[in-house]
């Protein structure tokens, strides 16, 4: 089975995706809360200065020691890493890829070369599932793909080998 999927057609550059390592990309999303939650959109800017003002707080009210609690957090961080499902949404590498302006939709392509199309704007919301419970989808992956209201989440498209722009 390979495990590289490429994005082609109508874009300005093709764009090749190995989910093997998005378990390290801070986009991810767990999968088991990610349809039930309220999403909203961020500010990244917003975002990012939360953060920092936040670990900024906690180094005045901590000291500069690293407090027993920060090896339980990474232990806990671990740990999740290494049993959650995991999926990350597909916008930002659609958007690196510079869809072209006539592109209508995009097609998932399998492993069977069965084809499933969603318009540009709804592929936008797409998630792909790329762990299940710690591991690498090897059976049906590489990647699943869960539509963005989250309606095929107890049956996702599986066996994703391609993506095409058209």
């Amino acid at each position: 089975m390979e495990k590289i999927i490429m994005i082609t057609g109508k874009v300005n550059y093709q764009i090749t995706l190995d989910p093997g390592v998005w378990i390290f990309d801070d986009r991810k999303v767990d999968l088991k809360s990610y349809f039930e939650q309220e999403r909203e959109t961020k500010d990244e800017l917003e975002e990012y200065t939360k953060a920092v003002s936040k670990h900024w707080e906690r180094e005045i009210r901590e000291g500069a020691i690293h407090p027993p609690t920060l090896k339980t957090e990474r232990t806990y961080e671990k740990q999740r890493i290494l049993n959650g499902t995991f999926g990350i949404p597909l916008k930002p590498f659609l958007e690196n890829a510079g869809i072209k302006a006539d592109a209508k939709e995009v097609q998932f392509i399998t492993s069977d070369n069965e084809s499933f199309s969603l318009t540009v704007e709804d592929a936008l919301d797409v998630v792909v599932g790329f762990s299940n419970k710690g591991k690498p989808l090897t059976e049906d992956g590489p990647i699943h793909v869960y539509y963005g209201d989250g309606s095929n989440v107890k049956n996702p498209i599986k066996n994703i080998q391609k993506i095409v722009i058209n």
